[in-house]
């Protein structure tokens, strides 16, 4: 059975993840990027004073709400939960070790774009949303694939299709890379690090896990609220820490990864052609599995965000991007390579590396430098970051499942997801990865297909909040594409002052 399992999932993914699919990829986010004006650039210290920089000074913010929506601040964090997973620790060292340390530049150019589809995502997934008869509101890629693109002449059927399709591939996806490769990653390295046997940890990860989701996007988004801020500095102390130690070092590893993302020194001396494309395409899978842009994946809590402004929220999305990749990741990549695991000159494993595997490159990484100590730190740091990524994943699976079948089957979707947290902490790790990057794939093509139809859109928004934010035009505000719901965010963006 595993044997067919993976024959076949090798056969899906080399489709979803061939070169049309990572060309439409990144065409995207250069249009957006395009037709924002570069707004990632050009207007960085506006996003930036709006979105980390206002935890600090706007209640708006961090206010925690008492009715079923949650705040800005909140639904960054369960968004980054998500996003902030092994992928960070364990893909970014697959990436290196199979891709070279050329992938990592690749990692930071599909980031750089990626920000703004992110962004672009966030935008349209505010625009499109509906609050439900809970009160919660409910949003995300289906919702503007089936009103959106839906709405446009002649493509109502496949919309709606295309809408279907993402769902479903979503609450696969959520099982993948929400919880498989997450979870097969936690007791892997609890197991190397203090010898608890990896069923024990599954049975523990499954009580934690349920505790938490079974209470619902409130309970979620409280909890990840408290974890997140916590691990992420707590990670970047400590390969901060490294880095300054192996700073003489620092100089060579950018040459390395410049060198090998052009083939400069082609990565285990294969043909220069064949070390572009491998360090590209890594960079690309494990960019994308890391910060999620492109996926519309986080969209579906950025969308329960109590925000008004489209752009308000589309901001926190440059910035989730900015967070994950262009910070932890280039840490994490800066601390493998600067560590010796990596032979710079070569672009391979040393042999010490390679006898604990590219899955553990971190924990040796630390190791060299903390010994025993450094072991235990990047155990604890996965299990923060992996446990905090089931849970963001946990509610992107429950939405998909209430699109697609009613708001009635989000328990029973939520008890499955559950149990699957037991089943991955027994699969075989590289199996768990290779699912979880093909169903990033095929949830990507059709929300890319998406963003792609309603770019104009999205320019117009951006536009409207330009000239009115920035440039103090007196226009009318762009807040969402229906009536009913834009006359009572208006009014209350009137009453708040926000953006």
């Amino acid at each position: 059975m595993i044997e067919i399992i993976t024959n076949v999932n090798n056969a899906i993914n080399g489709v979803v993840w061939g070169w049309p699919a990572l060309i439409l990829l990144g065409f995207v986010g250069v249009l957006m990027t395009c037709l924002t004006k570069f707004f990632q650039v050009s207007h960085f210290r506006h996003w930036l004073k709006n979105t980390i920089g206002a935890i600090f000074g706007d209640k708006h913010v961090t206010k925690h709400t008492e009715d079923k929506t949650i705040s800005q601040f909140q639904s960054l964090c369960t968004a980054l939960a998500a996003t902030v997973g092994t992928g960070n620790i364990v893909g970014v060292a697959g990436a290196i070790a199979t891709g070279g340390p050329g992938a990592v530049f690749w990692m930071w150019l599909i980031a750089f774009f990626g920000m703004m589809t992110n962004y672009s995502e966030n935008v349209l997934g505010i625009l499109y949303r509906r609050k439900g008869k809970d009160g919660e509101w409910h949003g995300g890629a289906m919702y503007y694939l089936k009103n959106g693109l839906g709405a446009k002449p002649g493509c109502k059927q496949i919309g709606t299709v295309l809408a279907i399709l993402f769902s479903l591939f979503c609450l696969l996806a959520s099982f993948g890379i929400g919880n498989m490769s997450q979870v097969n990653s936690m007791v892997a390295n609890v197991n190397t690090a203090f010898g608890i046997p990896t069923l024990g940890t599954g049975i523990f990860l499954v009580i934690a896990v349920g505790l938490v989701i079974l209470g619902g996007l409130k309970r979620i988004a409280s909890t990840t609220e408290k974890i997140v801020p916590f691990m992420v500095i707590l990670y970047l102390i400590g390969t901060l820490v490294i880095i300054v130690m192996h700073i003489t070092a620092i100089p060579a590893v950018f040459v390395a990864i410049f060198k090998g993302a052009f083939a400069l020194k082609s990565v285990g001396g294969g043909i220069v052609g064949s070390g572009i494309a491998l360090a590209m395409k890594m960079g690309f899978k494990r960019g994308v599995f890391s910060n999620e842009a492109g996926l519309g994946s986080s969209v579906m809590v950025h969308s329960s965000s109590n925000v008004k402004e489209p752009v308000r929220q589309g901001m926190w999305g440059i910035f989730e991007v900015f967070a994950d990749t262009i910070i932890v990741c280039t840490l994490t990549a800066l601390t493998i390579l600067s560590s010796g695991a990596i032979d710079l000159e070569t672009g391979l494993m040393t042999a010490a590396a390679e006898e604990i595997g590219s899955s553990s490159l971190m924990s040796y990484s630390f190791a060299q430098t903390f010994g025993k100590a450094g072991s235990a730190f990047i155990a604890l740091a996965i299990l923060l970051f992996a446990y905090s990524t089931v849970l963001g994943w946990s509610h992107y699976g429950a939405t998909a499942c209430s699109y697609l079948f009613g708001e009635k089957a989000i328990l029973p979707y939520r008890v499955i997801f559950v149990v699957i947290v037991l089943a991955g902490s027994v699969m075989e790790a590289q199996l768990a990865w290779d699912i979880s990057d093909t169903f990033n794939g095929l949830m990507m093509i059709p929300n890319l297909i998406g963003v792609l139809v309603l770019s104009p859109i999205v320019m117009k928004c951006t536009k409207n909040y330009v000239d009115r934010n920035l440039h103090g035009k007196k226009v009318k505000p762009m807040l969402s594409m229906y009536e009913d719901i834009q006359e009572i965010q208006e009014r209350d963006l009137n009453e708040s002052h926000e953006g």
